[in-house]
């Protein structure tokens, strides 16, 4: 039986760090709810994509995307990330209601 080989997950120092001030923000009111969602996206949601890259629907906020570009919502929370040949670049954890940047 022939080993499947996935993509890397490497995240961006920003998503990195997006990630935690909104396990920060969180846990201002709730721990469990805090460490819900961070499992939640780093476990199962972020964990499947090498799996199936396109799982998700494009990046509608990705100005001229080719379709590399994706994009899912979970806890409120949006997640974006890029497909390359190389790996799986995770962009961007933010909060639905904030203003979306143009990237």
């Amino acid at each position: 039986m022939v080993e499947q080989s996935y993509l890397p997950i490497i995240w961006d120092t920003d998503a990195k760090r997006q990630l935690q001030e909104a396990y920060l923000k969180i846990l201002e009111d709730s721990y469990q709810g805090a460490v819900r969602v961070r499992d939640v996206i780093l476990e199962p949601a972020v964990d499947k994509i090498p799996k199936n890259p396109y799982r998700y629907p494009a990046d509608k906020l990705k100005y001229n995307n080719p379709g590399n570009y994706r994009a899912f919502e979970l806890y409120s929370y949006r997640i974006a990330y890029k497909v390359t040949d190389e790996n799986i670049q995770i962009l961007r954890v933010r909060h639905i209601k904030r203003e979306p940047l143009d990237y």
